[in-house]
């Protein structure tokens, strides 16, 4: 038989803080914590395996309203796969883009750094600052 969880057994079984999960749940990640007579967040053990879903999601790079998607189209009781895929692919291309981003300026910060490797002070002028920049 499984037993609900409050919320600090919920996060010490899911390596999260009561505080990730309180904003999980106000974001729609979590849905709604079931309540005690106290008032006490209850949870159901499945809940594990949705916040071990949105740090892997996390982990991939996606946004939390991008995972909340996914989680949307999985509560409707369809599969997400596509959605995923088409996810992961801008995250690829997006991932590209800022490799190409860093290697330009890796080569860019490289060149000025050949320039400076001798520094000339007396053949700076006031107004130039640093003429290495």
């Amino acid at each position: 038989m499984e037993v609900d969880m409050r919320i600090g057994e919920l996060a010490e079984t899911a390596a999260t803080t009561t505080k990730t999960l309180r904003f999980y749940e106000s974001q729609g990640l979590l849905p709604p914590a079931e309540r005690t007579p106290a008032g006490y967040r209850d949870y159901n053990p499945d809940t594990v395996a949705r916040i071990d879903f949105i740090h892997r999601g996390q982990a991939a790079g996606l946004t939390l309203a991008q995972i909340r998607q996914v989680l949307d189209i999985r509560d409707r009781g369809r599969a997400p796969c596509d959605h995923v895929r088409d996810l992961l692919d801008a995250r690829l291309v997006a991932i590209e883009r800022q490799i190409a981003h860093l290697t330009a300026l890796r080569d860019n910060i490289s060149e000025l750094r050949d320039h400076a490797a001798e520094p000339e002070p007396a053949t700076c002028s006031p107004d130039q600052i640093c003429r290495y920049l």
